[in-house]
């Protein structure tokens, strides 16, 4: 590995690398980044990249120190405990932002201390070590599904293809539907793409997708983005931490 004059630090994965391969980097549960610079600044403020919607993946590439680690390949979970810890070495842990009163709706200035965020709870010991493939008897059809976690590649084709369809029809957003085509890999043992389309747009039931979406929630590892905040008064409430371009900028 190259030698760096700056400070770097090593940042404990959600996924503990579980689901990669045994030959990926990612697969120590464990990635080295480096600390902050002015020349990152110049990402963060671009406007082109903020409008592109991937001003946040360009300053990872940047920040991570093991360029054999290929971005595409990291779990959208283990990306965002990337982006806190990155947030976290640039700016602090405490995150200020304008969040509404419970009781009187009026904004005002909270601060989320983001050390407190803690990673998801998983039982790994149920998963097979360096395999992103799972698989799922639906309750309401009986029907036999495999699927995969989603990595920042799944997540890039994902954003291309709903703002495809987004031109095509306006009224109809189709994230739901597109995420579940990148996530389920057979439908009873056929691992067709057409016919996986197919599934997911005429015979996923209701009920059967709502199941399946949640147990995939459970399983997925993050960061749990869940914390309470105080305001003036004293009162709190539980609130989901915001991750707008905002999230590096402490006075944004």
């Amino acid at each position: 590995m190259a030698e760096y004059s700056f400070p770097t630090e090593m940042v404990d994965l959600p996924s503990k690398g579980w689901f990669y391969d045994s030959k990926n980097p990612l697969a120590s549960g464990e990635i080295e980044i480096k600390y902050m610079t002015a020349k990152e600044e110049d990402i963060l403020t671009s406007a082109n990249l903020i409008k592109k919607g991937i001003v946040f993946d360009k300053l990872l590439q940047a920040l991570i120190v093991d360029k054999k680690i290929k971005y595409d390949d990291i779990l959208i979970g283990d990306k965002n405990a990337i982006l806190v810890a990155a947030r976290i070495l640039g700016y602090g842990k405490d995150y200020a932002i304008q969040y509404p009163h419970p009781d009187t709706d009026e904004l005002e200035e909270v601060t989320i201390d983001l050390t407190k965020l803690k990673d998801k709870e998983i039982n790994f010991s149920k998963l097979t070590k360096g395999v992103n493939e799972f698989e799922m008897t639906l309750p309401a059809s009986k029907r036999v599904i495999t699927y995969k976690l989603l990595n920042q590649k799944d997540e890039r084709m994902i954003d291309a293809d709903v703002a495809s369809m987004k031109k095509m029809n306006p009224d109809i957003d189709a994230d739901i539907t597109t995420r579940l085509k990148r996530a389920i890999l057979s439908v009873d043992g056929d691992s067709g793409k057409q016919v996986v389309n197919k599934f997911v747009d005429n015979e996923f039931l209701s009920r059967d997708s709502f199941h399946f979406r949640t147990e995939f929630a459970k399983m997925t590892p993050d960061v749990n983005m869940n914390t309470d905040v105080k305001f003036s008064d004293g009162s709190e409430r539980s609130i989901v931490v915001p991750m707008g371009p905002g999230f590096f900028w402490p006075n944004a």
